[in-house]
């Protein structure tokens, strides 16, 4: 009986870190708004690629490709098949759209779901802007996590046809 709770243990501990990174890259996504272009370089690095859009506006792309991660696989008795525990996506490209050197949104696309919560493989290309806040970052606080989900990304503030944000 010991060694079964254990397994489940082991198995339920793996499910677990990809909501938790999965978090963490959406709270990015949130903290991130309002930063500056010099700020998002010390704490994220220089971007992988930067596409102009404008004469005030631009995206930076950020790719992470950590390499397979193929999990744990746990094979049912009785020949009914098998489950696997712990296995994610295989990268992620962080968009992030600089308008007047401000950071004005955020967007991750790729193979980047993990078993539990979408986008966790994204989690490690910002990871640095949320251990160590630089100062032009939302401050996070309780409440911010209350806004941040491991299954969806947080809403877009809305961008004018230019790429700024748009004001009311």
């Amino acid at each position: 009986m010991m060694r079964k709770t254990s397994v489940l243990a082991s198995a339920l501990l793996l499910t677990a870190c990809g909501y938790g990174a999965s978090r963490d890259a959406h709270l990015a996504q949130i903290s991130m708004i309002g930063m500056s272009s010099a700020d998002l370089l010390a704490c994220a690095g220089p971007a992988a690629k930067s596409t102009r859009i404008n004469s005030v506006a631009h995206v930076d792309s950020y790719i992470y490709n950590p390499g397979s991660n193929n999990g744990l696989t746990v094979t049912l008795p009785l020949d009914l098949g098998g489950v696997n525990l712990g296995a994610s996506g295989t990268g992620c490209i962080a968009s992030v759209r600089i308008v007047r050197n401000t950071v004005t949104e955020i967007h991750y696309t790729g193979s980047n779901d993990m078993t539990i919560g979408d986008e966790g493989v994204c989690d490690p290309i910002f990871r640095g802007c949320l251990r160590q806040p630089e100062a032009t970052m939302q401050p996070v606080n309780g409440s911010d996590y209350d806004k941040s989900s491991g299954f969806h990304s947080p809403a877009v503030p809305p961008q004018t046809s230019e790429g700024e944000t748009w004001q009311p």
